[in-house]
């Protein structure tokens, strides 16, 4: 049976933290916590859990989660976010795959909760991740926030059952700040790499979004919060397009 490490970065997460470390216990062989310097009780609840605390400033958050993979112990992770938690079926995939750990990375799906609601639809899910993996053959890439592990070609990718609980909003308030906060990022990060927007982006990229989770994605079988998940999608994307045509003409979007 391989080891496993579990991989966590937070900032201020006492209201999620503890959810998630208890889903770990059992599974994994220990828990490094990654912390940017939190001022809350996330420290005082993950030390009751036995976990390996590291502060550590924090840049981004593909270099944060790259700084918590080196900071394991153990050549296979399981990386979570603070808010996520394993269900029951997935915590008896892992331990399966602890004990013939045959390929390179392995994908679930996750299933979000929004405002005491289970989204399965809109876009949501299933919302494949690859999570669990060898460090030595994957790492953390993407644009941020947008963050995504990316394997090593001729890397061997199997997929498991069991689902990802992802706590996400407790509030639509909640869901449209932190799509504020988000589009600022994505923008700045997409600037960086030469990406650039226009107009006819602005305007048509929103509308392409809400037809895409709400139609096609059928975000109307989630009722009332199906529509407005679609709808703050599509704001994502009006931001995100606006925010980038700022920064072209030379404006500032802080």
């Amino acid at each position: 049976m391989i080891k496993l490490s579990a991989v966590i970065i937070t900032f201020n997460e006492e209201h999620n933290i503890e959810r998630c470390l208890k889903s770990l216990e059992g599974i994994v062989d220990e828990i490094v916590v990654v912390d940017s310097f939190s001022t809350d009780k996330t420290q005082e609840i993950c030390q009751k859990h036995n976990v390996r605390w590291i502060q550590n400033k924090f840049i981004g958050h593909i270099e944060q989660k790259n700084f918590a993979l080196k900071a394991a112990k153990y050549d296979h992770v399981l990386s979570l976010d603070a808010d996520e938690a394993l269900d029951k079926q997935l915590k008896i995939e892992i331990l399966k795959v602890k004990e013939d750990f045959k390929a390179d990375g392995y994908y679930f799906n996750r299933l979000t909760n929004y405002v005491d609601k289970w989204v399965y639809h809109s876009g949501w899910y299933p919302d494949s991740k690859l999570r669990l993996f060898n460090k030595n053959k994957g790492t953390w890439s993407g644009t941020n926030p947008h963050d995504i592990i990316k394997m090593q070609d001729g890397s061997t990718i199997k997929r498991i059952n069991g689902d990802l609980l992802h706590y996400s909003y407790d509030s639509i308030s909640d869901h449209v700040n932190q799509t504020n906060k988000f589009t600022t990022i994505a923008a700045k990060a997409a600037f960086k790499e030469g990406k650039r927007s226009s107009n006819f982006k602005i305007v048509s990229r929103p509308i392409l979004k809400f037809i895409k989770d709400y139609f096609l994605k059928r975000g109307f079988l989630d009722g009332r919060y199906g529509f407005i998940i679609c709808c703050i999608n599509s704001l994502s994307a009006l931001l995100k397009y606006s925010k980038l045509k700022d920064l072209q003409d030379g404006r500032s979007i802080d």
